[in-house]
């Protein structure tokens, strides 16, 4: 017979999944398993306490089940922290399906992970992120109401994750060189997927010298003839000459190595979870003199985007909220100067404290 420990029995060693929920503090988590289609993913919800937790699904070919579950639940509570910052309604929460997205797609395999999504009951709302398309959602939306990003709505949020980045980009560079103006300005932008191609076309069109790398060797080709960006190969990309560092891929690129390579003055870039650890690698941003847009407030045109579709508002509305994204990095900025502490500290505080003051708001009479 199954024994209930009281809490304070309870060895976190014996569960590291718990441990690692404990850890970020979320809320649920949901494993999802089917062998017919092939289906194996992982759903977080972090915090629900502003609304419904929102945040994308992604396809991606993780090494173990392990890094798959660490990668959920960081994103997960960075969108409770990215929707929080931008003064949306909504909770935190992400999926990721264990698989490769070049190969292992099929109707079958969504529609299924769509009931899994439907189970929660609404307190999860996905949307397309990583390995996932606008058409792979309209599978998922055949199996549940709580999807957005469909085409013929909100659609793609890469053109609005991009723009907003590149305000954020814009503030950084005013605080750190008095203007900002990108032009002439060196930037090196990892990854060159939805989003940084978007991104690439506002700098080539504000006249910054750009450089890009990416694994995908024919859309490297693609994006050096159309807007005349230099490429670079994937390791050469920490070494550039360069005056911006734009991360647009996965994660945990700003490290012990690249920080000792790191030629750049400002990191500001679309990826999630840029710092390998906030706590060693914000700090040693700071220490460096270098500036850095905390990932989950400058990147969050994509999640307007599908606010605005939860909302019934326009692509104008989500466009005009995403450049807000430029008096929010700035206030970050300053305020990490003012107070002397890391910005990605200053980031966190401002979402939590908004957390804080609505959880009171909904306390019952």
């Amino acid at each position: 017979m199954f024994e209930v420990k009281n809490i304070e029995e309870v060895n976190l060693a014996e569960n590291p999944v718990i441990a690692q929920m404990s850890k970020y503090n979320h809320e649920q988590l949901l494993f999802c398993n089917d062998n017919e289609t092939g289906l194996k993913a992982i759903i977080a919800v972090h915090n629900t306490v502003l609304g419904p937790a929102l945040g994308g699904t992604r396809m991606w070919a993780y090494n173990n089940e392990m890094e798959a579950l660490n990668d959920v639940l960081r994103l997960s509570r960075g969108m409770t922290y990215k929707n929080s910052i931008s003064g949306l309604n909504l909770g935190g929460g992400k999926a990721v399906i264990i698989g490769d997205a070049r190969s292992m797609k099929s109707e079958a395999l969504f529609r299924r992970f769509g009931k899994f999504v439907n189970s929660l009951g609404g307190k999860y709302i996905t949307a397309e992120d990583v390995g996932i398309s606008p058409v792979d959602m309209t599978w998922v939306n055949m199996e549940t109401d709580h999807v957005v990003g469909l085409p013929g709505k909100s659609g793609d949020p890469s053109p609005v994750t991009a723009y907003g980045t590149y305000m954020g980009m814009k503030a950084c560079t005013k605080v750190q060189f008095g203007s900002d103006s990108l032009t002439g300005k060196k930037v090196a932008v990892q990854g060159v997927g939805h989003v940084g191609e978007y991104l690439v076309k506002h700098l080539v069109e504000e006249n910054a010298e750009v450089y890009v790398s990416d694994i995908h060797e024919p859309t490297l080709k693609r994006i050096a003839k159309d807007y005349g960006a230099h490429v670079v190969g994937l390791e050469e990309i920490y070494d550039v000459d360069m005056d911006i560092y734009a991360p647009c891929a996965l994660g945990a690129t700003v490290n012990d190595d690249t920080l000792s390579r790191l030629k750049c003055s400002i990191i500001a870039g679309a990826a999630n979870n840029q710092l390998k650890q906030e706590d060693i690698h914000g700090k040693a941003v700071m220490e460096k003199g270098i500036i850095y847009a905390p990932d989950f407030a400058i990147n969050a045109g994509g999640v307007i985007n599908c606010y605005s579709e939860v909302k019934g508002m326009s692509l104008h509305w989500s466009m005009e909220k995403a450049q807000d994204i430029y008096n929010t990095i700035e206030q970050i900025v300053k305020r990490s100067q003012t107070e002397n502490v890391p910005t990605y500290m200053i980031a966190n505080k401002m979402a939590e404290e908004r957390i804080e003051s609505i959880g009171k708001v909904k306390l019952p009479l």
